[in-house]
Formats: structure tokens, sequence, C-alpha cells
């Protein structure tokens, strides 16, 4: 099974000086060590991901799902992250999502993005 975690830090997220909150790769990395996540899920700091207005967008993926967040805004958002993938590193598919990030989800359709707590 493979499960990974992209974090957006390219033209937009992470961008201060663009007014978006700074995204927290070292605080990641670290917490990639300390939960010894390395083996069992990626993490990858990309370049840009895509939808810019949703700025500080991370992926969640695994085999059977792609869990695209944005307008990520705080380390408990990250810190969420990662508390998702060490339960999927436990239990592999079927992970819950956290809470706190159920607000962040959207969808991409073509050119266009869906907030999910828009449909609901």
């Amino acid at each position: 099974m493979s499960i990974s975690v992209i974090v957006c830090n390219g033209c937009c997220c992470g961008r201060v000086e663009k007014g978006h909150n700074e995204v927290p790769i070292d605080e990641l990395e670290a917490s990639w060590e300390a939960n010894q996540l390395r083996e069992e899920v990626k993490l990858t700091i990309s370049n840009c991901l895509g939808p810019c207005n949703m700025h500080n967008v991370s992926i969640l993926k695994t085999d059977s799902e792609k869990i695209w967040l944005g307008e990520l805004s705080s380390w408990d958002h990250y810190d969420a992250i990662v508390q998702w993938a060490i339960e999927s590193s436990e239990k592999g598919e079927g992970s819950k999502l956290p809470q706190i990030l159920e607000d962040r989800r959207f969808v991409r359709l073509g050119e266009s993005i869906v907030r999910l707590k828009d449909l609901g």
C-alpha cells in the first residue's frame, strides 16, 4: 500500500509576502522523523500543485483516495495532517480525516474548485 502527503510550497502557498500563511516545513519534517513515518508515509514538499486561489494546498493520497485540502492556515491544520499520517501508517486504508480538516476539503472539477463544505 502506498500512502503519501504532498504539501505545496510553490508560487503562492506559504508566501507570507502575498498574504498567505507560512507552510511549516521544518515542523512537518521534524514530526515525520519523531513519529518514524518516513517508511510508512511519504512526505513530499512540492512546487505548485495548482489551485492557487486555495493557497496552502496539500494532498493526502492512498491507493484508493486523493484528498485535496486548501486554505491551511495554522499549525493545527498541519498537525492534523500529521495525526492522519500516523493513523494511516497504523491502519492503512480507511483512516478518518480529522474533523479540523473537513472544512478544508475541496475537489477539482476541471478548472473549477468545489469546496465540500459548500455542498452539504
